[in-house]
C-alpha cells in the first residue's frame, strides 16, 4: 500500500491499529467511563482548554454544521479564503441561516481589522473561522482574530483546527475561542470518523436558549452525557482506543516538541520546494506548519509527477483541491512525520524530478 503525505487523512501507524483493535466494550458502562476519561487531559491540553471536550462520531463537518444550528440566532459572518472556509457560508446559507462573508483571494490570510470593520455594521452574533485552511496552506491569526471578536459583545467565535491540532498551539480559553473542533484524520494521525470538540460556558449558555437544535449534535445534550463520562449516542469506540494511544505519545513527546517537530518537517518541505523553484502558495508569516501548498509552475507535468512518485516510490501527495485543482500541489508533514520520514520522501520526489 502506498503511503500517504496528502492533507488527510494521513499515515496511521502500526501502533495505532494495534491500539484499535483492543476487544470491544459496552458503551453504557463503567469500562466506556473510564476510557472516555482518560482521553480528557490530553485532549484539554492540546486544546488549551479547562472545559470537557466532547467526542462526536462524525466528520468535523458534523460539528461545523451543529455551531450554527446551536449557537446562531440572528446572523453569522464567515470568514473565507479557501475551499473549507467558503463552504461554511454556502452550508450556513443552505439551512436557511442569515450569514454575510469577509471574502479574500485563495491564498491570502483574513486581516483582523476586516473583520472589525464587518462586526462594527452590527447584527452578527456568530463568527466562523478556519485556524488552518487546507486548501490553500494558510494559517491564519487565530490570536489576532479572537481578539477582536471578543471585542463585540455577544459574538461567539467558532474555530475549525481540523489540520491544526496538536501541529500548532490553538490556546481556546486564553483566545476566549467559543468552539474549537477538529477531525482526527489530520495532524492526530488516526483514522477518520471522529471529531472532537470543547465549547466554552457562554456557548453553553447560547445553546440552551437556541430552539430546533435537534439531537444527535444538540450541544446540550453533549454537555449531559459529558457529565457522566459518555456520549449521546453509540461512539466510534475503536476510533477511541486509537485516539488513547495518541495522546499517549504526545504526552510522552511533549506538547511543546510535537510542535517543533512539526515547524522542523515543514520547513524541510520548504527548503525543497525553494531548491526547485517551487512558489509557496500562501504568503509569508500565514503558512501552515503542517501542510505545504505550492504553486505548479507553467508547464510542470503534475499528473505524470504524482504518478510517477506512487508507481516508483509508492508515497502519494496531493494534486490541489477545488478551483486550484492543478494549478498547487500540497504536501503534509502532519502527524507522525518524523525529519527521517520527510526526507524519504524529498529522495524520492527529487528521483521523480531527474
Amino acid at each position: 500500500m502506498a503511503k500517504l503525505f496528502i492533507p488527510g487523512p494521513i499515515d496511521v501507524s502500526p501502533a495505532t491499529f494495534a491500539a484499535m483493535s483492543q476487544p470491544m466494550i459496552g458503551h453504557r458502562g463503567s469500562e466506556f467511563e473510564a476510557l472516555y476519561a482518560s482521553l480528557q487531559p490530553g485532549l484539554r491540553e492540546i486544546i488549551g482548554t479547562t472545559r470537557p471536550v466532547y467526542l462526536s462520531t462524525s466528520s468535523a463537518w458534523g460539528v461545523m454544521e451543529a455551531s450554527l444550528k446551536n449557537l446562531c440566532q440572528k446572523k453569522v459572518l464567515n470568514l473565507c479564503c479557501g475551499a473549507f472556509s467558503d463552504k461554511w457560508f454556502s452550508v450556513a446559507k443552505s439551512m436557511g441561516i442569515d450569514a454575510d462573508k469577509i471574502q479574500v483571494e485563495w491564498g491570502q490570510a483574513i486581516d483582523p481589522e476586516s473583520v472589525r470593520a464587518k462586526l462594527a455594521e452590527g447584527g452578527f452574533d456568530l463568527v466562523t473561522l478556519i485556524q488552518n485552511e487546507t486548501s490553500t496552506g494558510v494559517l491564519n491569526d487565530v490570536a489576532a482574530i479572537a481578539k477582536v471578536v471578543k471585542s463585540f459583545p455577544g459574538v461567539l467565535l467558532v474555530t475549525d483546527s481540523v489540520s491544526a491540532l496538536s501541529a500548532v498551539p490553538v490556546d481556546m480559553d486564553a483566545n476566549h475561542i467559543d468552539v474549537v473542533l477538529a477531525g482526527v484524520q489530520k495532524a492526530l494521525a488516526l483514522p477518520p470518523g471522529l471529531t472532537v470538540f470543547s465549547i466554552s460556558e457562554a456557548a453553553l449558555e447560547r445553546a440552551k436558549s437556541t430552539s430546533n437544535r435537534g439531537y444527535y449534535f444538540d450541544f446540550i445534550e453533549f454537555e449531559k452525557n459529558a457529565v457522566a463520562n459518555n456520549t449521546p449516542s453509540t461512539p466510534a469506540i475503536s476510533l477511541l482506543f486509537g485516539l488513547q494511544h495518541i495522546l499517549g505519545t504526545i504526552a510522552n513527546e511533549g506538547l511543546a516538541a510535537r510542535y517543533a517537530r512539526h515547524a522542523a518537517t515543514n520547513a524541510q518541505i520548504h527548503a525543497w520546494g525553494d531548491r526547485h523553484g517551487f512558489k509557496n502558495f500562501a504568503p509569508e508569516g500565514f503558512q501552515s506548519k503542517s501542510l505545504t501548498c505550492f504553486h505548479t509552475p507553467e508547464g510542470f507535468d503534475l499528473s505524470a509527477f504524482i504518478k510517477s512518485l506512487k508507481s516508483k516510490h509508492g508515497f502519494v501527495i496531493n494534486g490541489g483541491y477545488g478551483k486550484i485543482k492543478g494549478l498547487t500541489f500540497r504536501i503534509s508533514n502532519m502527524g507522525n512525520e518524523t525529519e527521517a520520514t520527510m526526507n524519504e520522501l524529498i529522495a524520492a520526489m527529487d528521483d521523480v524530478l531527474g
